[in-house]
């Protein structure tokens, strides 16, 4: 033990030793005052220095979008580390456009995970949805005294302006900034599971156009276990990056998965292509230095993926 206990421990061991029975014990075998002091000063000591296991490290943490493929996995590991843990969603009564139910799931709430996605791409829907959700969400966690907002957000957001999805997460994250709740933003790559929709956006028939621009895809197992940690964190009151293991080319990458799943089509790279409306340079889907990186990449991510079956 390098700590004071340990010390105190150690100390107490060689007085014991150093003590013959009577002197130690008195003659009539009673314990001392010197025993009583020793006994109390290490379990106190000993108790300050054990893992705290008090209800006080238990967190109230409400998962918004608690029941989707990011957010039944935060809910699973939160709980697995003895969190009370809601998972919030319209099916549960809780809706952040109208603010229904929220007032009441978050009474108590420590953290809020906003995990929920817009149900409409179409530019206007997208903005509408994040701006109205952000407003109603914000409110009710001031109202509830919430300590800590975390958003999940896209790697490369800021630069992504052209297309209206990642106006609605630009402002998102500016109310998030704005709101006066700590918060912790996570901006993640994108996900192995979307390789199928990102194929779909690049047209019909057996070509399909991608850019070649640099990406760092990422397993949605690694996503809820990086979310979970950051939520039980202190508020970074910033932007923190999570990515896959592997860099790669976008059209690379979609190619692999199309021929993993027998499926015929061609990519074809295509500098002009554009990804959700966005042009892409070789940085914009890439996060910054020092990441968090998952475990899983392409091969480990597809054996175990619906998609291999």
């Amino acid at each position: 033990m390098g700590t004071f206990a340990g010390l105190l421990h150690r100390s107490a061991r060689a007085y014991d030793a150093s003590c013959t029975d009577a002197a130690h014990r008195g003659k009539s075998g009673k314990a001392t005052g010197n025993d009583v002091f020793w006994s109390a000063g290490f379990e106190r000591l000993e108790a300050a220095n054990a893992p705290r296991k008090t209800l006080e490290n238990i967190m109230k943490i409400v998962v918004i979008g608690g029941t989707g493929l990011i957010g039944s996995k935060v809910v699973k590991h939160l709980r697995g580390r003895g969190h009370e843990v809601v998972a919030a969603s319209p099916a549960s009564g809780v809706n952040t456009i109208t603010g229904e139910g929220l007032s009441e799931v978050l009474a108590g709430a420590n953290v809020v995970v906003d995990l929920a996605n817009s149900p409409s791409f179409e530019d206007a829907a997208v903005l509408e949805f994040f701006t109205t959700a952000g407003k109603n969400l914000f409110a009710a966690e001031k109202a509830a005294g919430v300590q800590h907002h975390v958003a999940l957000s896209v790697v490369g957001t800021d630069r992504l302006a052209q297309s209206g999805y990642f106006r609605g997460k630009i402002a998102q994250e500016k109310l998030i900034r704005e709101s006066g709740v700590p918060y912790t933003i996570i901006h993640s790559t994108q996900f192995f599971e979307f390789l199928g929709g990102i194929a779909q956006s690049g047209g019909e028939g057996e070509t399909i156009r991608l850019s070649p621009a640099y990406f760092q895809p990422i397993a949605s197992d690694d996503v809820g276990a990086a979310v979970a940690d950051y939520a039980v964190e202190a508020p970074r009151n910033g932007i923190v990056e999570i990515a896959g293991p592997d860099r790669v080319r976008l059209a690379d990458m979609v190619q692999r998965f199309l021929d993993a799943t027998h499926d015929s089509r061609k990519v074809v790279a295509d500098t002009g292509a554009r990804y959700f409306g966005a042009e892409l340079d070789d940085d914009t889907l890439v996060p910054g230095a020092n990441p968090r990186l998952g475990a899983l990449n392409f091969d480990a991510w597809f054996s175990q993926s619906q998609a291999a079956r």
